[in-house]
């Protein structure tokens, strides 16, 4: 009879709790690395582009409204997008002189100018819409604009 025949293989009890113990981690950390790969991306809270930002606010709106607001940026699609157009590009314009190699600090105040003038003339389109639209609206309507902030989700101060 050998050594290993005489001696019983047992093993502690212990250690079937550890197998266990290490198996239901393992499980948690696939289902977590799962979990992380699956979900879906965080929509972004704030769009550079008017029309996206509008359509949000007019989800927290009555629909009377929304369909009120949708008709009038619909009226003034082509000056509200040449204006945001301008506005685009003047910001380009400061990232380029500030790319610029060698430097040029009356170009960066140019472009800063040109920016600030495009930003006025943007401002100017889009509340001009929605100084011509605000006596249509409810007065719900009119309180939900005012409230309405882009980070939260029912539209509504925090």
């Amino acid at each position: 009879m050998s050594i290993a025949q005489s001696v019983p293989l047992t093993r502690p009890l212990g250690s079937r709790w550890l197998l266990l113990g290490s198996l239901a981690l393992n499980l948690f950390f696939i289902g977590a690395a799962i979990a992380m790969t699956v979900r879906a991306p965080e929509p972004r809270r704030w769009d550079p582009d008017v029309f996206v930002r509008v359509e949000r606010v007019t989800a927290a709106l009555p629909s009377a409204d929304a369909a009120l607001v949708r008709t009038a940026m619909a009226s003034h699609h082509d000056a509200i997008a040449a204006a945001q157009n301008k506005f685009h590009v003047a910001r380009d314009e400061i990232r380029a002189a500030l790319r610029a190699d060698p430097f040029n600090v009356d170009a960066m105040r140019t472009a800063m100018a040109k920016t600030r003038a495009a930003r006025l003339e943007f401002d100017q389109v889009i509340q001009g819409v929605f100084a011509d639209l605000a006596p249509q609206l409810s007065s719900a309507g009119r309180h939900t604009l005012a409230d309405w902030r882009s980070g939260n989700k029912r539209g509504t101060r925090p």
